[in-house]
């Protein structure tokens, strides 16, 4: 286990932290100031920190600059920013550095220790993950149309176009974005991704182009956008369908002349870089809506790659399988499980609306759950076995001993995963699988069918936010209260989870529920 760094200029402040930690056995290193890390960073006999703790204030570098170096060059290490309770703008800012979290003083030491802990453990899950990725294959499949994806990879890797990349959501296509890259003249360059999707419209502007100092509030010091971040090598933009129509222009400025202003900046900057943009919508029809700048999508579309769903590339399903319970069982350190083939030909009928990220999900969660080292067709969870009629918490007794999975296209008509010719005329509708009922799915249908009836004209947004307060709610809950945790839980960021929060009301329905 490498140690823990404290980087602290109050000596009173690195000596209670290293007592605290070293009680708890962990290794410390301790720094008076950020020079003093960088150089130590530097030395190539010196090995790197598990997780960095910095204070915000120190003379020479601050701890937000410190933050941005170290990133830039270990974008996976926790850094913890220690800064003063009531100092919202520092905590703003580091939380846009990418900090792991920020530890207000004065400190509870018990929290603190905590605190230090999860991002140790954060950590050395980031480390097995790499080992893992850097292990397996960049890509697998079999099927054909896997196969093109491949060619056009090929006869794509000395380009340096732009390439837009379609599919559904967990398709795999930052994989491709990845795969691009590393076959291109740019693989010696960064690859730096980022999800606009997934970041507030009031930050994404920031987060792309940079800021100088003092543009907004928060921004203490100036601060490199991804555009220069990727210099020399390739941006991938992915869910670029939900970029705010109004940051499509600066974008498109970009792709014409290479040219951008920073936040608040005066001076044009160029960056050489290569745009792989992805989406799992129909851009088209977002021109149409006015949701997306025609001239962007011509732009972006200068090739485009479409990458098929896990349900059109069945055959590609037992050996994602194998790899992805392998990978599991590494990142655990267990030893790994084994499929049967009844096992497999179920999950080979399954229409797997989550594509390849639902499967690598399910065998995550068959590792852990599976109660022998041999997965049978009552092993897969619920959300598999439901799709043909199975409860998942029948005994064993209760399913048939040589059981196998209904044909590849057998779904019900009404099946929205289904393909056009599922329900086959030549197939007897009793031999089609039971849709599950009594779910909280055809709950959901029914109250938006009343909704729509009642020619109500809100009802994705009063849905969406019952759905989203009840999935929050439920996480704090479990969390008691923490948010970082609750995000992890629910597979979000931080800064999504707190803006859901104060958009739902959450905080003041805590508030007035404490007062009752």
């Amino acid at each position: 286990m490498k140690p823990v760094w404290i980087v602290d200029d109050d000596q009173s402040i690195r000596f209670v932290l290293e007592k605290a930690l070293l009680r708890e056995q962990l290794p410390t290193r301790s720094f008076s100031s950020a020079a003093d890390v960088l150089r130590a960073l530097a030395a190539s006999d010196e090995p790197g920190p598990q997780v960095l703790v910095s204070d915000i204030r120190m003379p020479g570098e601050s701890g937000l600059e410190l933050l941005e170096k170290v990133k830039a060059r270990y974008p996976s290490l926790p850094v913890i920013i220690m800064t003063a309770f009531s100092d919202l703008d520092s905590a703003v800012s580091a939380f846009q550095g990418g900090a792991f979290e920020y530890l207000p003083k004065p400190f509870d030491l018990s929290k603190a220790v905590e605190l230090i802990r999860r991002a140790m453990e954060e950590s050395m899950r980031e480390e097995v993950a790499d080992t893992a990725r850097t292990d397996a294959p960049e890509m697998m499949g079999q099927a054909p149309a896997m196969q093109d994806v491949f060619r056009a990879i090929g006869r794509l890797s000395q380009s340096h176009v732009t390439v837009l990349v379609t599919g559904e959501s967990g398709s795999g296509k930052e994989l491709v974005a990845r795969a691009l890259h590393k076959h291109s003249p740019r693989a010696s360059g960064p690859f730096v991704a980022i999800n606009t999707a997934a970041i507030p419209k009031e930050l994404l502007e920031s987060e792309l182009f940079g800021h100088e100092r003092g543009a907004f509030t928060g921004a203490q010091g100036q601060r490199r956008g991804r555009f220069e971040q990727a210099d020399g090598g390739t941006l991938f933009l992915d869910e670029i369908g939900d970029m705010p129509f109004e940051l499509q222009t600066r974008l498109l400025r970009v792709l014409s002349d290479g040219s951008f202003y920073r936040v608040g900046g005066h001076t044009a900057l160029k960056s050489n870089v290569r745009v792989i943009a992805a989406t799992h919508q129909d851009l088209e029809e977002r021109v149409k809506l006015g949701l997306f700048r025609e001239d962007l999508l011509h732009r972006l579309n200068v090739i485009r790659l479409r990458l098929p769903a896990l349900r059109e590339r069945r055959e590609d399903v037992a050996p994602l399988t194998r790899h992805f319970l392998q990978v599991s069982a590494h990142q655990l350190g267990v030893e790994v499980k084994r499929i049967s083939e009844a096992a497999l030909a179920v999950l080979e009928a399954f229409p797997f609306p989550g594509n390849v990220r639902q499967l690598e999900n399910i065998c995550h969660w068959l590792t852990v759950m599976a109660p022998s080292q041999s997965i049978e067709p009552k092993d897969l969870p619920p959300e598999v076995l439901s799709a043909f009629g199975l409860g998942g918490s029948a005994p064993a007794a209760a399913q048939p001993a040589a059981w196998t999975a209904p044909p590849a296209a057998s779904y019900t008509a009404t099946d929205p995963a289904a393909p056009a010719c599922a329900a086959s005329p030549a197939q007897p509708e009793a031999l089609l699988p039971l849709q599950p009922v009594n779910t909280w799915e055809l709950d959901l249908e029914h109250e938006a069918l009343e909704l729509l009836q009642a020619d109500s004209s809100d009802v994705w947004d009063v849905l969406t936010r019952r759905f989203e307060s009840r999935l929050i709610r439920a996480a704090l809950q479990t969390t008691r209260g923490r948010r970082v945790d609750a995000a992890n839980r629910l597979g979000i960021g931080r800064n999504t989870i707190t803006r859901k929060i104060q958009e739902l009301g959450l905080d003041q329905q805590a508030a007035l529920a404490d007062s009752v």
